[in-house]
């Protein structure tokens, strides 16, 4: 359908991305199998979901990969508040990353009832 690269949401969302692998080389060294890993995990579903999405042949289909990378976002918030509460980041750091994953995901909501609304 579309080159991802080109679209907004998905360069917001590759950017955190890159933001939450710098701020995870800081956590204990025991959570590598763990919290490291299931918030790089979430943290890269979202924008691999729009890249997948936005290649696939229908507005339906890039919708729903939407709504995928939207699921995946959410779970990475509470990682985030996780790692917050057990002072693997500072509150400054969180304030920062929840800031600018809730703009992702007003931009991911707004994307998703734009691509519905065309549909119809």
């Amino acid at each position: 359908m579309q080159d991802y690269r080109n679209l907004k949401v998905w360069v917001k969302a590759h950017n955190l991305t890159l933001s939450i692998y710098k701020i995870t080389v800081s956590f204990p060294k025991e959570e590598i199998y763990s919290l490291t890993s299931q918030l790089r995990r979430s943290m890269i579903s979202i924008p691999a979901n729009i890249a997948e999405g936005a290649g696939r042949n229908t507005k339906l289909d890039f919708a729903q990969f939407l709504n995928i990378s939207l699921g995946s976002l959410n779970e990475s918030l509470y990682y985030l508040l996780l790692a917050k509460d057990l002072n693997y980041i500072r509150n400054d750091e969180y304030i920062q990353l929840d800031m600018e994953a809730n703009e992702l995901k007003a931009m991911l909501i707004a994307l998703i009832n734009s691509v519905r609304k065309s549909n119809s």
